[in-house]
């Protein structure tokens, strides 16, 4: 089992940063990648991004390309999500996840996923 808890969530103005992180911890002794995803409320999940096992490659939607930037320390199996220019609409819950396939971003995909954190952008 793999245990995920994200942190670095909270509220901030339009324009502004936050960076959040995605610990994780049990048995991670095998080559996954750390996803992160956002779910609005009353919405479904949205890839957001992705960093491989590797930590060279990375992958995101249109709509956080040049905002936010994902990368992993592998030396305390961490993964940070810096999301900067914040706007109204990426208020959400940020939730990380892992996975051992690269490229199927689907939530349902994922191998382990944390509980999430709070982040709102106020206008």
């Amino acid at each position: 089992q793999v245990r995920l808890v994200e942190s670095g969530g909270g509220l901030v103005q339009a324009g502004g940063s936050l960076r959040l992180s995605c610990a994780a911890s049990g048995r991670t002794n095998w080559k996954f990648h750390m996803v992160w995803f956002r779910q609005p409320t009353g919405k479904e999940h949205e890839f957001v991004a992705a960093v491989s096992w590797t930590g060279t490659n990375t992958y995101g939607p249109d709509s956080v390309t040049g905002r936010f930037t994902v990368s992993r320390d592998d030396a305390d199996n961490t993964s940070y999500l810096q999301m900067d220019r914040l706007k109204p609409e990426d208020t959400a819950i940020y939730y990380c996840a892992i996975t051992a396939r690269w490229g199927d971003w689907r939530w349902s995909a994922m191998n382990y996923w944390g509980d999430g954190t709070p982040v709102t952008v106020s206008s």
